[in-house]
């Protein structure tokens, strides 16, 4: 079953959305994020052109480590959420499918024309995710590009580096983009097919499609661009302020921020059943949230507006439960 998004023809599950779920938590799942935009940055001063565009310390990346981070509007509402990544030789963006012809837009607007920009339009981008992902790439002879590049393998969460497979160039990072340790490659369309391919011949790896991504997301309790964030919700509102490296006093101020607002984005089990720091679901039958509530959308759109309504729900796929996203309000 596949259907149209961002221009691409995609599939939204092949064996099924439960299946697929619990398949990419015990083994590997292959995504293919091609729609996703990707983009390289280079030019003096190209980090601190960047840092008065997202809430990020973008100039202390460090050669092969990458960064969450969102791109802001004048008001601080969300246009997008993104990685950045320094490659030692620029700087390398991933945003999101549906938006990404609207980011390029922003960042030509409001860049300085010394910094270059360019679309990465001849590559294509796999999401290879699960415990067995590793042994995965290790197996399919992929080595780094570079001598003092690590095996990939041994990448740690938030690192990237320039890799071989064969002779296709392949640039992979680490940052588990369902919310389970994960790779990210990015290799050029006219080898995407036969990689994926190679991938999928082993025993422990299956191709995954949209529906599984957006449960295995809402699980680990990871925001999806256009249902849990958008451009009437800012960092403080979304809970993403924590992710934000802007310095000592940006840190104090998000804090600052946060404490002071009626509503911020909350993940949680039905059955009043909290999620745990990592946004999993608690087995204690609590409050979502000390202090809060959560209205039902038809109350939030009665009073506040489609904003502040439902934003995402699916099922845990282990236990069957239902899995919210949704505002939640601190009691006055």
């Amino acid at each position: 079953m596949a259907i149209g998004f961002a221009g691409y023809h995609m599939p939204i599950q092949y064996d099924g959305i439960m299946a697929e779920h619990l398949w990419t938590r015990d083994n590997a799942g292959l995504f293919d994020v091609s729609h996703m935009g990707q983009l390289v940055f280079s030019g003096e001063g190209a980090a601190e052109a960047l840092e008065a565009l997202v809430p990020g310390d973008i100039s202390a990346l460090k050669p092969g480590r990458m960064r969450y981070s969102l791109l802001l509007a004048d008001d601080g509402g969300i246009l997008d959420d993104l990685m950045v990544t320094n490659t030692g030789h620029g700087l390398y963006m991933v945003v999101n499918g549906a938006v990404k012809w609207d980011d390029i837009a922003h960042l030509r607007e409001h860049l300085p024309d010394e910094i270059e920009m360019n679309l990465l339009d001849e590559q294509a981008l796999l999401a290879l995710q699960g415990p067995k992902a590793a042994a995965a790439l290790t197996a399919l002879g992929v080595v780094p590009e570079f001598p003092d590049i690590l095996p990939v393998d041994r990448l740690v969460f938030m690192q990237a580096g320039p890799y071989l497979w064969g002779d296709v160039p392949l640039g992979i990072s680490r940052s588990g983009y369902t919310g389970e340790d994960g790779f990210e490659i990015s290799v050029p369309a006219s080898d995407v097919s036969a990689l994926a391919d190679a991938l999928c011949a082993q025993e422990a790896v299956k191709p995954i499609g949209l529906g599984a991504r957006d449960s295995l997301r809402l699980e680990a309790g990871l925001p999806l661009y256009g249902h849990d964030l958008d451009e009437g919700i800012d960092p403080v509102e979304g809970d993403l302020a924590r992710w934000q490296d802007a310095g000592a006093r940006g840190r104090q101020d998000f804090r600052r921020e946060q404490r002071s607002r009626r509503r911020h984005l909350g993940r949680f089990c039905a059955e009043r059943r909290r999620p745990d720091r990592d946004g999993l679901c608690a087995h204690r039958p609590v409050r979502a949230r000390h202090g809060a509530r959560r209205r039902s959308p038809r109350q939030a759109r009665r009073r506040d507006g489609d904003a502040d309504a439902l934003r995402s729900t699916s099922l845990r796929a282990q236990t069957g439960r239902l899995i919210d996203a949704a505002f939640l309000y601190r009691r006055a």
